[in-house]
């Protein structure tokens, strides 16, 4: 019961866009719950013989953040450069990376070399907020 109203006020506060600047919002943000596990670019990690380079092509250095995302996510939105706010960080990481075929909703957090932080981190069901641009398609003019 105590968890459904966390998970219910982060969706409704935490996915909530602020508009401080007057400006009309470019993104609908979505509310999802997710199993996170942190990732590292060292070799036995990867299915690559270049570590550091994501699936669409991205370098990753230590300290970018970057999210990795299981396949049946990408249909839900959550596509390449997709902007994503996780509830246990306060920074906005952005989708780099796709997870191997086998994983469902699932997102890996990306942590550099730093191979301890990512044990210590472990796996974890989260709540994740993540940006899908709006429909720029506009009525025709008469």
């Amino acid at each position: 019961m105590i968890r459904g109203a966390v998970i219910m006020l982060f969706l409704v506060w935490g996915c909530t866009p602020k508009n401080t600047d007057g400006q009309q919002h470019l993104h609908d943000w979505y509310g999802h719950e997710v199993t996170a596990s942190a990732y590292n670019s060292v070799y036995w990690q990867t299915d690559s013989i270049s570590p550091s380079v994501a699936a669409w092509g991205d370098t990753l250095k230590p300290g970018m953040k970057s999210i990795a995302v299981s396949r049946d996510l990408i249909k839900m939105g959550l596509t390449h450069n997709t902007m994503v706010k996780i509830d246990t960080f306060p920074d906005t990481f952005y989708v780099k990376d796709k997870m191997h075929w086998r994983w469902r909703n699932r997102i890996d957090i990306y942590m550099g070399k730093d191979i301890k932080k990512a044990r210590e981190w472990g796996k974890k069901r989260i709540m994740i907020c993540y940006a899908v641009p709006k429909d720029t398609v506009t009525e025709p003019v008469e």
